[in-house]
């Protein structure tokens, strides 16, 4: 397995360098997430690398993206970073009811991209940096139709699939409400079968207590049936994220 892996690494170099690209700054453990992510097809892969490339010199020339440049987003404070999972993954907490669809955007894209960069350099810890997960958690406990969002839903899961390839383990959706079932639906269109494999909605105790099980006490919150206290995105300090490599 692993030669058939080293074979498909040195094709999806070889094809990223034809696209006129290159690998050089990267390991191995980044280019499999690509591979992973296009059924280890090197020249897919390649396409989708050369393409990630692209995006970030446009949407991250700074390699991240600023507090100051996504106040509006910050502001609610509706993103909660915690520790690590019991498999070592940063657990992600998005609570709905304090989101309403955005009238910038651009700055709702920044944000998307602040969220994940952030939640994946959370995860380095002294690991090899390539192949850090996240598992989330998205609480649409007392929502309304006012916090309804499918378009920022769809802009999230469009990120994540095209440009942080292999990066969700499992996500958790919580008390959804009858009337969010048919969004939910439209939303899920635009997923993969990869990503809609990984996503679980908690609908009864038992798949409650899987989910406590599967996090682990010490990083769920205490809303959710673990130990953890609520921390906010924006007081969870990290090291400079430049070069962290989504």
């Amino acid at each position: 397995m692993e030669k058939d892996h080293e074979i498909s690494l040195t094709q999806m170099r070889r094809s990223v360098e034809k696209l006129g690209s290159s690998t050089e700054k990267y390991g191995d453990p980044t280019l499999m997430r690509f591979l992973i992510a296009r059924s280890m097809d090197p020249e897919k892969a390649a396409k989708m690398f050369v393409q990630w490339q692209k995006w970030r010199t446009t949407m991250v020339p700074n390699g991240f993206i600023a507090e100051s440049e996504i106040p509006d987003e910050l502001g609610p404070k509706k993103i909660f970073l915690q520790g690590l999972s019991k498999d070592g993954f940063p657990v992600l907490v998005v609570v709905a009811r304090k989101h309403f669809p955005s009238k910038d955007p651009l700055q709702f894209k920044k944000f998307v991209v602040h969220i994940l960069d952030k939640t994946v350099a959370s995860g380095f810890k002294g690991r090899e940096v390539g192949n850090e997960k996240l598992v989330g958690i998205f609480d649409l406990q007392q929502i309304s139709y006012k916090n309804v969002d499918a378009r920022g839903l769809i802009t999230g899961f469009q990120f994540l699939q095209a440009y942080y390839p292999e990066r969700l383990a499992k996500l958790y959706i919580l008390h959804m409400p009858r009337f969010f079932v048919s969004v939910w639906k439209m939303v899920s269109r635009f997923l993969e079968k990869a990503t809609l494999e990984k996503i679980m909605i908690v609908t009864n105790d038992e798949e409650k207590k899987d989910m406590i099980r599967e996090i682990g006490e010490e990083a769920l919150p205490e809303e959710y049936g673990g130990r953890a206290k609520l921390v906010a995105l924006q007081d969870v300090t990290l090291p400079p994220m430049n070069n962290a490599s989504p």
